[in-house]
């Protein structure tokens, strides 16, 4: 027997949140039930290795619209959020974090919003961080210009992944053949009609924060690489660069040499020697970023492997990532249709 589809679902991927799941359990509720619409709540556990999964399970038992889905293992937050997004059945389908720093009452906001406007999309755009750190404010900004750059100024500044999509736009992700792709750039990227809704960032209700600096740079990177050229361009006028720089200090030697006026010059030969292996060696680090990609790509392997839904009657299902393409005959592709 199929359910009905509820009017919204939000997607809230977690890693080790246990410290934080009954308060946002309660906020997250009480904004829900208020709306007088059904509604569901897809958990994303990813590979949570504190009591989140336990956590999750008792709440389920007292509210029937929270739904689980389990990951094999921790897949990072971007894979959570697209296997999130894309089970989900609401006619409007909401994404937040558990930290319980962007507000889920602001949630009825985004989805009057959207049916006031006609919108498939609506940002929640941080109005305020200041009580974010001094380094993470100034970090945040040079992430959302670099990337206004190189995507175009369709990317909101200061939207992160609290958004509301509609079915159409969920739908138009599914059939998107990135292996990985980042929702902050891509969804921009559709086109759709979008609004945003301003809110106050709040400071981590619970927990530690599962974006230190690494894992920021991580995604700044995959952010860059996933979706623009742009570095391979630079790796190219830097070549140039080096040319010009080469293509002058022989002038310069000739010259010298004609006045006669050549001494040993060690101290402009170690110099032009160690800026052209750092540009070369520049170049081949952008280079293999790149190639990587495409190795990866090639390797065709699922972002994730969901162990457990409670909305579905199988206890194992791989799940690939959106709109990837079968491998053909005997490849991971039809491996996994083979275990659905």
């Amino acid at each position: 027997m199929t359910r009905p589809e509820p009017a919204l679902s939000v997607v809230v991927p977690m890693f080790n949140e246990e410290s934080v799941l009954p308060l946002f359990a309660r906020r997250l509720r009480a904004v829900l039930d208020a709306l007088d619409e059904p509604y569901e709540v897809l958990a994303v556990d990813d590979g949570s290795t504190d009591g989140t999964a336990a956590g999750l399970a008792g709440l389920r038992a007292r509210w029937p619209q929270l739904r689980v889905l389990r990951l094999r293992r921790n897949s990072g937050h971007q894979a959570a959020l697209v296997a999130g997004v894309l089970r989900a059945r609401g006619r409007y389908v909401v994404s937040i974090d558990a930290d319980l720093q962007d507000p889920p009452e602001t949630i009825a906001e985004m989805l009057r919003r959207a049916r006031a406007d006609g919108l498939d999309i609506v940002y929640g755009v941080r109005a305020d961080r200041s009580r974010d750190t001094r380094f993470k404010r100034w970090t945040a900004a040079g992430y959302y210009r670099l990337m206004r750059r190189l995507v175009g100024k369709q990317v909101p500044a200061q939207a992160g992944d609290f958004r509301l999509l509609s079915r159409a736009a969920v739908e138009a992700l599914r059939e998107l053949p990135e292996r990985s792709p980042v929702l902050r750039l891509v969804v921009p990227w559709l086109g759709f009609p979008s609004g945003e809704v301003a809110y106050e960032r709040e400071e981590r209700a619970a927990g530690r924060t599962k974006y230190p600096l690494s894992r920021m740079a991580g995604l700044a990177a995959e952010s860059i690489t996933s979706f623009s050229a742009a570095p391979l361009r630079v790796a190219t006028w830097l070549g140039l660069a080096g040319v010009a720089v080469c293509g002058l200090l022989v002038v310069v030697a000739v010259v010298a040499w004609l006045a006669g006026g050549t001494v040993t010059g060690w101290p402009s030969l170690y110099v032009a020697i160690l800026f052209l292996g750092a540009v070369q060696l520049l170049c081949l680090g952008l280079l293999g970023e790149y190639v990587a990609r495409i190795y990866t790509a090639v390797q065709a392997r699922p972002a994730y492997f969901v162990a457990a839904d409670t909305d579905t009657d199988t206890d194992t299902e791989p799940a690939p990532e959106a709109g990837a393409a079968p491998a053909g005959p005997g490849g991971p592709a039809a491996l996994a249709d083979s275990l659905r």
